[in-house]
């Protein structure tokens, strides 16, 4: 959609180089997520930075030379720093921002002022359970809610708005079975292949598109209408015609809702009505085959 968007206002962008501008925003998603979990265990392991200032004080008093370093020894957060993936992500994109020891402190001291850290660190043994519940803790209860963190994210990432959504149930995930973490396939081949297929098709039948929206606007203007709702209506059509195994239903849902979620007010509405309009002229006409859809019938 934001490429498609961008083809739209610039005009100058030839159609190969839409498709290198939609692989680099994909390679955007991981390149974010690994640094939510880098941002996650800089803040772990700030316990033992913040142990290591205390204790060098010139008139270091008995509690800063005893200060509990429990959390930088959290045997999740060193399955993270162990993955082969991570590290290897972490060595490709090769993370350096200013401010960002500033930002990690200030969250480790907000942190230990908590009742769940507390509890966390006067436990002596190091149940599983425990390990992953106070690392989920600081990234929903001290990182989200942080808004210098989110002003810091949306600095350096664009694609935060966007990929937020997914990330962040993502990242349980990740703290459930660290593991599992695999930064180099994601997106999955599946998802990238789908996404440059549906690119490549809007823009290469665009023209004949457009046409069938524009019989079912009627009295509505074709340059009156928001720029992205004509996208998402592009999109839309041409996954009813030429991606056989996504149900009419779904398209227009999942339309209506970015619809919603990133053009006018009136545009879930507006754009729910013309894709329901064109469906039913596409299933009259028959020109809609949904493969999948047919052999559940044959099987019933």
């Amino acid at each position: 959609m934001q490429v498609l968007y961008q083809v739209e206002i610039t005009e100058t962008i030839a159609d190969a180089d839409a498709v290198k501008i939609l692989v680099s925003r994909l390679d955007q998603t991981p390149r974010l997520f690994t640094y939510l979990i880098y941002f996650l265990t800089e803040i772990a392991r700030y316990a033992e930075k913040a142990a290591n200032l205390k204790a060098s004080k010139h008139l270091a008093t008995v509690e800063d030379k005893n200060v509990n370093t429990k959390l930088a020894g959290n045997n999740v957060l060193w399955s993270i720093l162990e993955n082969h993936s991570y590290r290897q992500a972490l060595h490709d994109y090769k993370f350096g921002f200013d401010d960002t020891d500033d930002l990690v402190r200030k969250m480790y001291e907000a942190l230990i002022t908590t009742e769940s850290y507390k509890q966390y660190i006067q436990q002596q043994s190091r149940d599983i359970k425990n390990e992953k519940d106070i690392l989920s803790f600081i990234f929903t209860d001290i990182i989200l809610p942080d808004e210098d963190f989110i002003s810091h994210i949306e600095e350096y990432f664009t694609n935060w708005d966007d990929d937020a959504e997914i990330l962040v149930p993502l990242m349980s995930a990740v703290l459930q079975k660290p593991s599992a973490i695999s930064l180099q396939d994601m997106p999955d081949a599946e998802k990238k292949t789908f996404a440059k297929e549906l690119l490549q098709t809007v823009i290469s039948k665009r023209d004949y598109v457009t046409e069938l929206i524009k019989a079912r606007l009627k009295n509505w203007d074709p340059e009156r209408i928001a720029v992205l709702d004509m996208i998402l209506m592009k999109m839309g059509v041409c996954e009813f015609l030429y991606f056989p195994t996504i149900p009419p239903k779904v398209t227009i849902n999942e339309y209506i809702d970015l619809a919603k979620d990133y053009s006018t007010a009136q545009s879930g509405h507006f754009v729910n009505g013309i894709l329901d309009g064109i469906h039913k002229d596409l299933v009259t006409q028959d020109k809609i085959h949904k493969t999948e859809f047919k052999s559940k019938k044959a099987r019933l």
